[in-house]
């Protein structure tokens, strides 16, 4: 979601939504509730599953002990009477004393027998909390079952498991028999294991917010520093920077900031320096063109000539304006049109147009062979500019050559001169916006030229250059990066 900055016009900067409302909450705190919200969720999920895992093992254990209750029945019954010697046979009052009298339940269980559908003897377990065998609807299903039946039921003692099967002589049913196990017995295992599991959640919920909160700080701390960086800087010092520690995507972040901040650092400084330059370079013929005009007078010949030096002056201007101008449209995307260009008839058409510019000894020192990717108007321009500067330092017939080379990842495009050349300190220097130093400087220029050739090669993915030594010529080069380019074969220099 996008808003609309200040001012409100259609067209206006627009700024991407990254924050939240107005009155919510720190991220900080956000961030905090969130993973306490998510951890305590998780604790209490834990709990639940945990305590309805053990029920269930625990319903799963008292069904089993009911089984083996019934299983050490039917090893009594298989077995003989203590006082006889002999098998019980159909005496199923004898075999439930001797069962009921040899056998030991466990806590929460209860067992008891029935013979000819009446209560016969009973396990004493959990009588004083409560007498199954007074439960009339569970004697219901008791005192008779043709086959072993299973459930629960609940009781004022709690729900219980039963397990009720029938004692037979053959198919004659003579008996049952019935063990039941309280689940009131578990809840304190139940109970205990509950509390130890809350405590350790309880636990990890405390030593989670802490470490939480310290994540959060370390995550927000570079943050701070970057709005705290962001609070300080203004238009007079971009000078703050953000410590940079780690490789992380926060180090990162830190990285990119201090690398905006560094080109926005360059970019004011130029900016300053050129509005500095500009309104020096235009203060001289407005200063001009105001003191002939508050001195015109009304003959006709001295208002001719003081109209001919402002226009002379208005020209100037507007050929500094326009210079200008198209410095500024270098960092534009649309500054280069590009297209295939042929290397070797461009160069062609630029030694014919550089014959023009004066009576010189114009010669072709290397001819390129290959297509590239560039925009020729651009470059045709930046040509002429060397081509015309080579000309206004040299005498007529002496030698300029042009050439065009390919090869080492560039095109290389260039104009040598057999002037007075250029002083190595100033080498460098010459290519500045408004600089006009040493014997290359041209009479009457504004030091733009040679800004505009670079920029030209800059945005070309390239570079602009002098080779020279004072009194022996110089030599000036424009690059153009291949990346974009068709690449002639081999690596070697063609031509050069």
């Amino acid at each position: 979601m996008e808003t609309t900055a200040p001012g409100g016009a259609a067209g206006g900067v627009r700024a991407a939504r990254i924050g939240p409302a107005l009155g919510m909450r720190s991220l900080r705190t956000r961030m905090l509730a969130a993973f306490v919200g998510l951890l305590a969720v998780a604790t209490l999920g834990s709990v639940l599953i945990a305590r309805q895992v053990l029920e269930s093992r625990l319903a799963e254990q008292g069904s089993a002990e009911l089984h083996r209750e019934v299983d050490k029945l039917r090893k009594t019954a298989a077995g003989v009477d203590p006082a006889t010697g002999r098998p019980f046979g159909d005496d199923v009052r004898r075999l439930f004393e001797v069962h009921f009298a040899a056998n030991t339940w466990a806590d929460g269980q209860a067992a008891l027998s029935f013979v000819g559908g009446e209560p016969f003897l009973r396990s004493p377990t959990y009588d004083p909390v409560y007498r199954l065998d007074r439960d009339a609807a569970l004697l219901a299903r008791w005192q008779e079952v043709p086959a072993p039946r299973q459930g629960s039921a609940e009781t004022p003692a709690g729900r219980v498991d039963y397990l009720a099967v029938p004692v037979k002589q053959g198919e004659e049913v003579l008996g049952s028999f019935v063990v039941a196990h309280f689940r009131a017995a578990d809840q304190g295992v139940v109970r205990d294991a509950n509390t130890a599991i809350i405590a350790v959640g309880l636990a990890v919920l405390l030593v989670g917010t802490l470490l939480a909160w310290r994540m959060a700080d370390g995550v927000l701390r570079p943050v701070g520093a970057v709005t705290a960086a962001a609070r300080g800087i203004s238009e007079s010092d971009l000078t703050r920077r953000i410590e940079v520690g780690g490789r992380d995507e926060i180090a990162a972040m830190a990285t990119t900031f201090n690398a905006m901040l560094d080109r926005l650092e360059q970019a004011f400084a130029s900016q300053r320096r050129f509005l500095d330059d500009a309104g020096h370079e235009l203060r001289t013929p407005i200063t001009i063109v105001r003191g002939h005009l508050e001195l015109l007078e009304d003959d006709p010949r001295e208002r001719e000539e003081t109209l001919a030096l402002v226009l002379d002056e208005i020209d100037r201007m507007s050929r500094m304006v326009d210079e200008l101008i198209l410095l500024a449209k270098a960092g534009r995307p649309d500054f280069l049109q590009r297209a295939p260009v042929d290397v070797a008839a461009l160069t062609d058409e630029l030694l014919g147009k550089a014959a023009a510019l004066g009576e010189r000894e114009w010669v072709l020192d290397g001819q390129g062979q290959g297509v590239i990717v560039a925009d020729r108007q651009r470059l045709t321009e930046a040509m002429m500019q060397l081509a015309e500067n080579a000309a206004a330092h040299t005498q007529q017939g002496q030698e300029i050559g042009i050439g065009s080379a390919l090869g080492a990842g560039v095109a290389r495009f260039w104009v040598r001169d057999t002037g007075d050349g250029v002083a190595p300190e100033d080498q460098e220097a010459i290519f500045e916006r408004f600089e006009r130093r040493g014997p290359r400087s041209p009479e009457g220029g504004f030091g733009l030229g040679l800004s505009i050739v670079r920029a030209i090669a800059e945005a070309h993915g390239g570079r602009a250059t002098v080779e020279s030594e004072l009194a022996q010529g110089a030599t000036f080069s424009i690059e153009v990066a291949l990346d974009d380019m068709e690449r002639p074969g081999g690596s070697p220099w063609h031509g050069y």
